[in-house]
């Protein structure tokens, strides 16, 4: 069981690497909120990723073999969710910030005042983590590659160490990539306002990438 775990961590981090909506929605949480927010962002992922994957190790890959049309309309699909999303990231501009900055004649939140706004911007950004991974069913047949060429075959128990891990490892991931966002914020200033349309950019050929791969499946 330790070992599915342990590959779970690895795939968990790993699948998180490549430009995907997830990682935009961080970076742009990061940019534009606040950390916490894009903390939220990269858990709400990173359970869409373990529901996928725990999906796919209860038997959802047999399925998606069985019907060869199931691939190409989940890329479409999820193509055509990600190219709005790339381009709404790609002209984002940053928001107002919630609080004071310090040096103002505004008073400072009391502190049960900034613990509900922390919250509050917690789940904000699980939500919409949670939902662009949900919204993306390209990311199962993701999964189902993984699981059926990487993964020997599992127990029920087995599989729900593999999803943990999974949970962990892309949690992992999202945080480094929140926390780079915001010291690069930080460090760059208004420059980093590039930062989000560059990787709305990269969405957008990513979308693309995934349109023109269904096209070739129904061409094929």
């Amino acid at each position: 069981m330790l070992l599915f775990f342990v590959i779970g961590v690895a795939a968990g981090a790993l699948t998180g690497v490549p430009i995907g909506p997830v990682n935009v929605a961080v970076i742009d949480a990061a940019y534009r909120h606040t950390f916490i927010r894009a903390i939220g962002v990269g858990m709400g992922g990173a359970c869409g990723d373990g529901l996928w994957s725990g999906l796919g190790v209860l038997g959802v890959t047999p399925i998606v073999r069985q019907y060869p049309s199931v691939p190409p309309i989940l890329y479409a699909v999820s193509g055509a969710v990600l190219l709005v999303y790339g381009l709404l990231t790609a002209r984002s501009q940053p928001v107002a910030p919630a609080a004071p900055a310090i040096g103002t004649d505004e008073p400072a939140p009391s502190d049960s005042v900034a613990t509900r706004l922390s919250r509050r911007q917690l789940w904000s950004g699980f939500t919409v983590g949670l939902a662009l991974v949900v919204l993306n069913p390209a990311a199962i047949v993701t999964w189902v590659v993984i699981l059926s060429n990487q993964i020997p075959p599992a127990s029920h128990t087995e599989g729900i160490a593999f999803t943990v891990g999974v949970m962990l490892g892309s949690v992992g991931w999202f945080s480094l990539v929140a926390f780079l966002t915001h010291r690069g914020k930080n460090v760059l200033g208004d420059k980093a306002a590039w930062i989000p349309r560059i990787v709305g950019v990269g969405l957008i050929f990513y979308a693309t990438y995934l349109i023109a791969k269904a096209v070739k499946y129904l061409v094929a």
